[in-house]
């Protein structure tokens, strides 16, 4: 889960919306020609309605989803939406990059492993539903699911979003801010949930890193990479190096930190910042 928090510049005239969808907040700060207009709010329901319809396949907490169905053998992939093997296939991909620090097949406490796609599907589903709104014409959002971030300018005069991030050792203070104009924030860490991430490979919590953040072209990949740097640990800057990112920003156990080129290296002390 990120802990991004979104900013525009001074004189923006931002419109938010925000409904609670697949267990999680999801906001919308969008401006522009259709920010408050009907066309804007009619793009904002798609983009709810959208993630809906992902939490009817993938959401391992309902009995009656897809996933659940798929997980106790009562369907076959092929009887699935197309959506699952899409999700699926991005799953197969993040293992073979990440060499196994990311993956959807879990380990249990009886030694088994459940099909669990969640780590894909949050940042999948929401640059996915994003679509809705990059097709308004004139307007620059910044879509939050759960504090991870797809962002848009569309506005020839369009200011960058400033997207703050969270101390993980402190979440009332942010310890970095960066401007992304398009693209996507994805932070994985602990400082909200506790200790929720394991390694597949160990089936043990990762160890030596409080947070990471990716900047990136697409919150899918975003946050896949930011989970499997948080699982890498002490090794999560040298695979991160590895990977096609526009910025990362990593904060170790003891508190300090290692960013890398080119997003989040421009700007900010943490020092300048707070909630």
């Amino acid at each position: 889960m990120s802990t991004a928090m979104v900013r525009g510049s001074v004189g923006d005239r931002i419109h938010r919306y925000v409904e609670h969808v697949m267990g999680m907040p999801i906001s919308l700060a969008l401006r522009g020609r259709h920010a408050s207009s009907t066309a804007g709010q009619e793009a904002w329901q798609a983009v709810i309605n959208q993630l809906r319809e992902a939490d009817l396949i993938f959401s391992t907490y309902r009995g009656d989803s897809i996933i659940s169905h798929l997980n106790r053998g009562e369907l076959m992939i092929e009887e699935c939406p197309p959506e699952v093997a899409e999700v699926l296939e991005l799953g197969r991909q993040a293992e073979q990059v990440s060499d196994g620090a990311f993956s959807i097949n879990l380990p249990t406490a009886d030694g088994r492993h459940r099909l669990d796609p969640s780590g894909v599907v949050k940042g999948w589903a929401a640059q996915r539903a994003s679509q809705f709104l990059t097709a308004l014409d004139e307007n620059d959002f910044c879509l939050s699911a759960g504090g991870d971030i797809v962002c848009h300018t569309a506005l020839p005069n369009g200011s960058a979003w400033r997207i703050g991030i969270e101390d993980p050792h402190d979440p009332m203070r942010l310890i970095a801010m960066v401007p992304v104009r398009s693209g996507a924030v994805a932070t994985s860490g602990t400082a909200h949930r506790g200790d929720h991430l394991i390694d597949p490979r160990t089936g043990q919590p990762p160890s030596g890193v409080a947070s990471v953040t990716v900047v990136a072209e697409s919150l899918t990949w975003a946050d896949i990479d930011a989970t499997a740097a948080y699982v890498h640990g002490r090794d999560a800057a040298r695979w991160l190096q590895t990977r096609p990112i526009n910025g990362a920003l990593i904060v170790w156990a003891d508190g300090t930190t290692a960013r890398l080129p080119t997003e989040l290296t421009n700007d900010y002390s943490a020092s300048n910042y707070s909630n």
